[in-house]
Formats: structure tokens, C-alpha cells, sequence
């Protein structure tokens, strides 16, 4: 189906009748039966396009991808109950953040997830729909690095160049972390609530200096004492706060050096997990791309120990 406005315009009216129906009334292959309203919302809605392969594919990745997505509903929106957020708001959130965080970006790029999603809101939710759904999508977006944020739409001017210099600075340090267990590198990382695999970091204040802030961050976030050995890199990008307007984030990352011991996660809405890795294990993960090369780095310098 070409357009596919209208494809998650379906798969939106499916999840609703799903979602609608009480718990007690759902049957046991809800997944299957949910399947079965999606081909007759599309004989319905899309006479001569009752096989697309796009709104079948949507669907089925939002499902699969339902739990994840809730939770991190909950997390991007805490005063805002998952329960409470109304039914067409609610799907809406999963199928733009399932395009968002787990759709193939080349097909559809995070802009045009959430600017679907944001449409969806304004056609068929409330009055504040597409707010709420801007702001929900724009938050995760921002947590997850802007990616693709460069990329320009070929039906719009290119927006007018940021210059960085006049933006507000957001410090952070943050730091790698090996050890060695039974002659094993390993490396400590945290899991966002966007279902990677990253390194621990946090905020410094003016009154820090950056090795500093990053042993207090780290102490603070995964309860190790930590030895900084070497300066691995600095990451920086302009970010967007739906309310904040934009901003500089610039983040220095060292490799440091700790006794091996169980991880204490602080309680987080950003994170959900902490855990050692063997270097291994690395390649199997989900990692952001900016974070590759500095592990990359790391590896070899472990190396020549």
C-alpha cells in the first residue's frame, strides 16, 4: 500500500478495538484474534489493499514489542498512569514508539515516526492529543540521542544552521569501567529504558572537575569506587527539549579501573538495569553507535596490559 498514512491509521483503529475490550472479554490468542480484525479493518477501510505487508508488519512489531514499549510509556510520561492515558493516546504511543525505537530507521526515519505519530493524535485523539504525544515522543527522542537529526526532508527547506556557541552547555562525565574476574576482562554497563546497553555517566556541576564528577556519578549511579586511568573521548550533540529549547550536550567518558563486585543500581526513570559483561559478550549487544568506538578503544588499550 503506497499510502501509509492510512496503513497506521488501521493498525491504529485494531489496536483500539483490542484495547477497548475489558480484560475478562479478551481471548486467550488475543494476538492471533487481533491479527483476524486487522484484515477485516483493511477489507473495511482499504478496499483493493487487503494484503499490506507494511500495516501486517507494523502490526505485528507493536505487539511484540508491546511490553517494552509500556513500560517505557510509564517511565517518558510518570505523571501519567498508563491506565489513565486514554485508550486512543495510549496506541498511539506504541506504534509511533515502536517505529521509533525498534523500526528500520532506513525505511522510516525517527522524524517521520514521530511526526506520524503527532498527526495520528491531531486526527483522531482530543484536543491536547498531539501535545501529549509530542511531548512523550520528543522526550524519548532526546534520551536516545537524536538520531538521524540531521537528516532534512526533501519537500522542506533545510532549517537554519544552530550556532553551538550560543547554546546552553549540559556537562557530563561519564566512564567505562573493566575489571577482571577468574583472568576475564569485563566491562560494567547500564540498561536504558530504550533497550540499550550503555556506559554509566551523569551531570557535574560548575564547581567539579570532570575526573571529579564523573567518580562521584558513577559511585552515586552503580555503586563503585573507581580508578581513572586515561581520558577515552568526549561526545557532543545538540538536543531538543520539547519546553526547554535546545541545548548543548558534551560528554567526556574516561576508562577507569574497579574491584570486581555486584552492581547497585540507584533507582533511575532512565535506567533499568546494570550489569558485568565479559568483552566477549560486547559485539552481541545493542550499544549506541557513538558509545562502539569508545569501547573499541578501550579493548585496546585493556589489551596491552
Amino acid at each position: 500500500m503506497a499510502n501509509r498514512h492510512l496503513s497506521r491509521s488501521i493498525v491504529l483503529q485494531t489496536l483500539f478495538e483490542w484495547d477497548f475490550l475489558p480484560a475478562d472479554q479478551k481471548p486467550a490468542n488475543s494476538d492471533l484474534e487481533i491479527k483476524d480484525t486487522l484484515k477485516r479493518n483493511l477489507v473495511e477501510f482499504a478496499p483493493g489493499f487487503e494484503e499490506d505487508p507494511f500495516a501486517s508488519a507494523l502490526l505485528e512489531l507493536t505487539l511484540k514489542k508491546r511490553a517494552t514499549v509500556d513500560e517505557i510509556i510509564e517511565k517518558a510520561a510518570p505523571d501519567w498512569p498508563l491506565d489513565k492515558i486514554s485508550v486512543i493516546d495510549r496506541n498511539i504511543l506504541r506504534i509511533g514508539l515502536t517505529e521509533l525505537l525498534f523500526g528500520d530507521s532506513s525505511e522510516v526515519p525517527p522524524k517521520v515516526a514521530i511526526n506520524e505519530a503527532i498527526e495520528l493524535a491531531k486526527t483522531f485523539g482530543g484536543e491536547n492529543s498531539g501535545k501529549f504525544v509530542n511531548g512523550v515522543l520528543g522526550a524519548v527522542y532526546k534520551e536516545i540521542g537524536e538520531p538521524g537529526k540531521d537528516q532534512q526532508s526533501r519537500k522542506k527547506k533545510k532549517d537554519e544552521p544552530v550556532d553551538i556557541s550560543k547554546l546552553p552547555v549540559d556537562k557530563k562525565g561519564g566512564a567505562l569501567i573493566y575489571t577482571h574476574k577468574d583472568g576475564v576482562a569485563m566491562f560494567a554497563l547500564v540498561h536504558d529504558v530504550f533497550g540499550y546497553w550503555t556506559i554509566s555517566k551523569g551531570g557535574m556541576s560548575e564547581d567539579e572537575n570532570e575526573e571529579e564528577a564523573t567518580r562521584r556519578e558513577i559511585k552515586e549511579e552503580i555503586g563503585l569506587d573507581i580508578d581513572i586511568e586515561e581520558k577515552l573521548g568526549e561526545n557532543e550533540y545538540v538536543a531538543s527539549h520539547p519546553e526547554k529549547g535546545k541545548s548543548l550536550k558534551r560528554v567526556v567518558y574516561f576508562l577507569a579501573r574497579s574491584e570486581y563486585k555486584e552492581l547497585v543500581l540507584e533507582k533511575s526513570t532512565g535506567l533499568d538495569g546494570a550489569r558485568w559483561f565479559p568483552v566477549s559478550a560486547i559485539p552481541e549487544l545493542r550499544i549506541y553507535n557513538d558509545i562502539i568506538p569508545l569501547i573499541g578503544k578501550a579493548v585496546e588499550i585493556i589489551s596491552k596490559k
